[in-house]
């Protein structure tokens, strides 16, 4: 009987720990990032997804579960997927900045998957700071972008609820951080796991009543593992990224100012014109609706489409099927 039950709980702990089943191919690859294709068994749509998820997450978020993938749903409707995988970064990528990420590897992958696709366009899809690294990178594209969507993309930081002593104690102190960053040449996991912590707390406790209420719900329970793995399983920050993230994007709010400069050159967001969809959920607690609205006054774009829904930060990510809003918005545009 012990054996049995130790066999139990072992097969339990491995299907939990089985995430991004969906059938893929890697086609570029440069340092730690990697280009995954996705084909759709069903091609119906002609332009490609490119997915760009968060520096802060692993992705497979985008492809939890079979039935709680987002990746998977975008195939059902005959997308062709590829996601951009940053990668977990070492000590080794302390040089790693901003400028690095637009062009050395977002730029590159998109080229690639313009060429593997064979492709005239692509749809770029960004998730949170996936987001925000998407709406830096469309604004200096010189690449045919037809789409733009954003899942809760963190892009105006005049409201952020950051006290002004806090806001003073980074300012005075910018250059102790920028050297502590450099010495260390990465933020570890844990700590980024503690600074998400703090931001969501005490909604973090949110998903624990929910298990507590669904526990007799194996397929709830199954989902809800692989949910909290990943939530839990935080990669490790560069240094050089951050410092520019918090000190130029944050604290001073240059990319909606049209202040940010990559590689010396000026970010302006009305250089974006492709079809823009812009998404938020109601019970998003990280990314609040006044951190994504003023976007839509800064392009050019003549389509475009703000969606507000019912969820939380993740939980369009593994739905396991696409809002009918968004499947007739990207069919419509994708032929």
């Amino acid at each position: 009987m012990t054996d049995y039950w130790q066999d139990k709980v072992y097969s339990e702990e491995k299907n939990a720990s089985i995430v991004g089943q969906t059938p893929r191919v890697a086609v570029w690859k440069k340092n730690k990032t990697t280009l995954w294709y996705y084909p759709t068994p069903k091609k119906k749509c002609k332009t490609p997804l490119f997915l760009i998820y968060s520096l802060v997450s692993k992705p497979y978020l985008l492809d939890l579960a079979p039935g709680s993938s987002m990746i998977e749903a975008f195939h059902q409707k005959g997308f062709d997927v590829y996601l951009l995988d940053f990668g977990v970064p070492g000590y080794e990528d302390y040089d790693i900045s901003l400028d690095t990420y637009i062009y050395g590897h977002i730029q590159k992958a998109v080229k690639r998957t313009l060429h593997h696709s064979q492709s005239s366009d692509v749809s770029i899809v960004g998730y949170c700071l996936g987001g925000t690294l998407s709406i830096i990178y469309a604004a200096i594209a010189t690449e045919p972008i037809k789409n733009l969507i954003l899942f809760a993309p963190p892009v105006d930081f005049s409201q952020i609820p950051l006290l002004e002593k806090w806001r003073e104690f980074l300012r005075e102190n910018e250059m102790k951080i920028d050297d502590l960053l450099s010495l260390y040449g990465v933020v570890p996991p844990s700590i980024v796991n503690l600074g998400m912590r703090t931001i969501t707390s005490p909604i973090s406790i949110t998903p624990h009543i929910g298990l507590i209420e669904r526990g007799h719900d194996k397929n709830y329970v199954e989902k809800w593992k692989k949910f909290n793995r990943w939530a839990k399983d935080h990669i490790p920050f560069v240094g050089k990224t951050l410092y520019e993230l918090l000190y130029d994007v944050v604290l001073e709010n240059k990319l909606i100012q049209n202040q940010l400069k990559i590689n010396e050159q000026q970010v302006l967001l009305s250089n974006i014109k492709a079809n823009l969809l812009v998404v938020s959920t109601s019970g998003d607690q990280i990314v609040k609706e006044e951190y994504v609205i003023s976007l839509l006054d800064k392009v050019s774009s003549e389509d475009i489409t703000y969606k507000r829904v019912k969820g939380g930060h993740a939980s369009l990510a593994i739905k396991g099927e696409l809002p009918l809003f968004l499947e007739e918005w990207l069919v419509q545009r994708s032929t």
